[in-house]
């Protein structure tokens, strides 16, 4: 059924929520899993960030997502589960858009991602992720809530 399972991770105790989830459908369904962190280099980009001080920030989330990705893959490799990952940088592009582009290009089955659950202003200010990927995306998702409150 669900033999590719994409689970983007930002390092987020939601995306890590989304994760465990992903282990333990994998494991029922024998499935492969791929892991995927997004870098936004736009965000980097301040009205101070010079040439060597923008490379230095790209290296510290180079460095921040690979670990994200290391982490989550011992996690998926313990639990015997075929895996690997991918580091994509977004060039200033939405994260959501991202996601969706890296389902489409493996082929992924199903993704598999935490959600904050944002709603009004804060959704509003902070746009959502998760909902990009639902709208735009033509394989099943599924969204793993933050319990007890937490955004």
């Amino acid at each position: 059924m669900y033999q590719r399972i994409l689970v983007p991770l930002d390092g987020s105790d939601t995306a890590q929520l989304g994760l465990v989830e992903a282990i333990n459908l994998a494991k029922s369904l024998k499935s492969r899993v791929r892991l995927i962190h997004i870098i936004n280099d736009a965000t980097l980009i301040t009205p101070y960030t010079t040439g060597s001080a923008f490379e230095v920030l790209l290296r510290r989330a180079q460095d921040y997502g690979a670990s994200v990705l290391q982490a989550a893959e011992a996690a998926v490799r313990d639990a015997g589960i075929a895996v690997d990952t991918q580091l994509i940088e977004a060039n200033g592009g939405l994260a959501g858009d991202e996601i969706v582009r890296a389902a489409v290009a493996w082929p992924a089955d199903l993704i598999v991602c935490g959600t904050h659950g944002r709603r009004g202003i804060r959704r509003l200010l902070m746009g959502s992720d998760a909902e990009t990927v639902v709208r735009q995306c033509p394989v099943p998702v599924l969204l793993v809530r933050a319990r007890s409150g937490k955004t």
